[in-house]
């Protein structure tokens, strides 16, 4: 399979979504409320099944801590420098954060692994990392945000994982690959199904999305910033892993893993939080389109270079 044929069929479920808004077929609400089945059902199964079947052992080793370095520094930047070069509000600046550095490493990932590294071990590492640290750490925030106050409370904290399913999944399908249990095989059959939704639902949502006709107060997806975000994720997050990597004396393979998955595009799941809570909608949908359209070519030029 080329690196092409993996980016296909996200192009066009994207389109689907754009076209269905356009002619009225998921009606006025349509995006929103296939963001929200994404979110509080169809993703949270996913997350589940994913981490509840991945052995945890591999949350360890330099390759890991290169990445690491890359997604909290690109993300870090972005959160932050959101605020100063654009003027983005506090609520607004943990999800430009996620635009410009958590990584599609899930069904992108998946076939760009398997076709440019031959296996999916340190992907699935680069999984548990998003899932347990990045994406906590970034709802953690936006829950905060969405307070009217926008205080810090410690009964608020505590309760997150209980509140949010993505979060509650997580732990959940954590807890289970420790304890080694497995699900009866009709929860695991049904669980199956449902997590098969998420992503094709979340991709036709974020192509409707990009059909509006009604913008909002948060539509004013600057030019500038799409092209800041694109740079971050597709040029900064990889050089910065691949220069990590250096330091760490990582050989060739684990090298050439850290990079390309650091120059894997947005995940879709940006959108589908911002959309959530409400805040950076317009940034993130174009954020995602752009950079899994221009992402092919950071990725074929890490394979020629490093291979």
């Amino acid at each position: 399979m080329s690196l092409v044929s993996a980016f296909v069929p996200i192009w066009i479920l994207t389109v689907v979504g754009y076209a269905a808004c356009r002619w009225g077929l998921l009606g006025e609400a349509g995006a929103a409320v296939l963001g929200r089945f994404v979110f509080q059902l169809a993703m949270p199964a996913a997350l589940f099944l994913a981490l509840s079947r991945m052995p945890l052992s591999g949350f360890a080793g330099r390759p890991l801590l290169a990445f690491a370095a890359s997604t909290a520094a690109v993300v870090g930047f972005g959160w932050f420098g959101a605020s100063r070069l654009f003027g983005r509000a506090p609520g607004e600046r943990p999800i430009w954060g996620m635009a410009a550095g958590y990584v599609n490493s899930a069904n992108l990932g998946i076939p760009i692994a398997t076709q440019v590294l031959g296996d999916v071990a340190f992907l699935a590492q680069v999984v548990l990392l998003q899932v347990l640290v990045v994406a906590p750490v970034i709802l953690l925030a936006l829950d905060r945000h969405s307070d009217p106050a926008g205080r810090v409370r410690v009964r608020r904290i505590a309760s997150l994982p209980v509140r949010n399913p993505v979060i509650l999944a997580s732990l959940l399908g954590v807890a289970c690959s420790a304890a080694g249990l497995r699900l009866p095989s009709a929860a695991d059959a049904t669980l199956t199904l449902l997590s098969g939704a998420a992503v094709p639902a979340a991709l036709v949502a974020l192509g409707a999305s990009l059909h509006r006709t009604s913008p909002s107060r948060d539509d004013r997806a600057a030019p500038v910033e799409l092209v800041v975000i694109t740079a971050l994720k597709l040029v900064v997050q990889p050089v910065v892993a691949y220069a990590v990597g250096l330091a760490l004396h990582l050989p060739a393979p684990q090298l050439l893993a850290v990079v390309v998955c650091a120059g894997l595009p947005t995940a879709q799941n940006t959108f589908i939080f911002g959309q959530e809570y409400g805040v950076g909608e317009a940034v993130t949908s174009r954020a995602v389109v752009l950079t899994t359209t221009l992402s092919l070519a950071t990725l074929a030029a890490a394979a020629a270079l490093l291979r």
